[in-house]
């Protein structure tokens, strides 16, 4: 039976499940790709010593919700339809990093756009859903 809240959303449209957005889906978010932030943890960790903290690390280019569901639905060829649930109070209509002080002092910046990103964790989920058929 299908999830009323499927999540991650990748792993739904390949179920053919409803994705749930919160809202209309206009709020945003900055989706970074996991080697990008693993590469800048590690040059967090190669930085001088003693250096005062926090840096963000993220990705300072923006999507909404809504336009991450689409991609996702175009990117598995999945019929999939887009459910508005609620939008919860407490739910941030924008979230960017500002990651100056991470270019300026780490010499880093993420490389990998969210296509591409989503192209490679789609195929990672396709594997754990074949995975589940078998």
């Amino acid at each position: 039976m299908p999830s009323a809240r499927c999540w991650p959303g990748q792993a739904c449209a390949l179920r053919g499940e409803d994705i749930t957005i919160y809202g209309d889906g206009s709020q945003t978010r900055s989706f970074c790709y996991v080697d990008d932030l693993i590469d800048g943890f590690l040059a967090l960790m190669d930085s001088e010593p003693g250096w005062p903290g926090p840096v963000n690390l993220g990705t300072p280019r923006e999507f909404t919700i809504r336009q991450l569901a689409e991609q996702v639905i175009a990117l598995t060829g999945s019929a999939s339809r887009i459910v508005e649930e609620p939008l919860p109070s407490d739910d941030p209509l924008q979230r960017k990093p500002d990651i100056s002080l991470a270019r300026e002092r780490l010499g880093w910046e993420p490389k990998v756009p969210l296509e591409e990103g989503l192209v490679k964790t789609v195929d990672y989920f396709r594997g754990i859903v074949e995975a589940e058929r078998a």
